[in-house]
């Protein structure tokens, strides 16, 4: 028993240090990206001064992508530091609760896709051998997991996988940020030329 629980705290000691590099990295990461959001923003605005409109609604399509990973970096760093406070009762993975338990298969989850936390592979590691195998196959498909900010159910790969793909197709979110952008700059758009250029190119 005594060595199982020895076992146990040195993993936990190892998951709070690889949780805690990731949460550094999380930062690194998170500037390249605020940078491409920020200049895709002002690509948009440029264009849309130029009366480019079309084009400027495709270049919206970075603008979204790019602030999509920085909301799921930020629920991911939720998750993380949620793991590293309640640390201790990981080494009781039988008696912890729902959002220690969400925090966990978020980190698992996290760790299939997000190739920029390197350290992630290894805490999935030991979070499946403390949870169990079923534990990590639910994981997987992000079963169960919820957004720590509003509590609602959410799928984190939803957040950077399907969901970000079907979002950077839609023609009305690509308006909706066109249309933001514009009026933060006091710049009037008319969607109704692009769609009358869209008939004079079928016609």
């Amino acid at each position: 028993m005594g060595f199982l629980h020895r076992k146990t705290s040195k993993q936990t000691g190892k998951l709070k240090t690889l949780l805690g590099l990731a949460i550094s990295r999380i930062a690194a990461v998170r500037r390249p990206r605020l940078a491409r959001k920020s200049i895709a923003t002002d690509d948009v605005r440029q264009l849309l001064t130029l009366g480019h409109l079309d084009r400027a609604i495709h270049r919206a399509e970075q603008v979204i992508g790019e602030g999509n990973m920085l909301e799921a970096f930020e629920m991911i760093e939720m998750y993380y530091k949620r793991l590293i406070e309640n640390a201790a009762k990981l080494d009781k993975p039988g008696e912890c609760t729902e959002e220690i338990r969400e925090a966990a298969a978020a980190v698992m989850l996290v760790a299939g896709w997000c190739g920029e936390l390197p350290e992630l592979p290894f805490a999935r590691t030991i979070l499946a051998d403390k949870f169990g195998s079923d534990f990590a196959e639910a994981a997987k498909d992000g079963t169960g997991i919820v957004d720590p900010m509003n509590r609602e159910l959410t799928k984190l790969d939803l957040a950077v996988g399907v969901e970000v793909f079907w979002q950077l197709n839609s023609m009305e979110l690509k308006k909706k940020v066109t249309k933001e952008i514009a009026m933060e700059n006091n710049i009037v758009v008319d969607f109704s030329e692009l769609q009358d250029a869209v008939k004079d190119g079928e016609d």
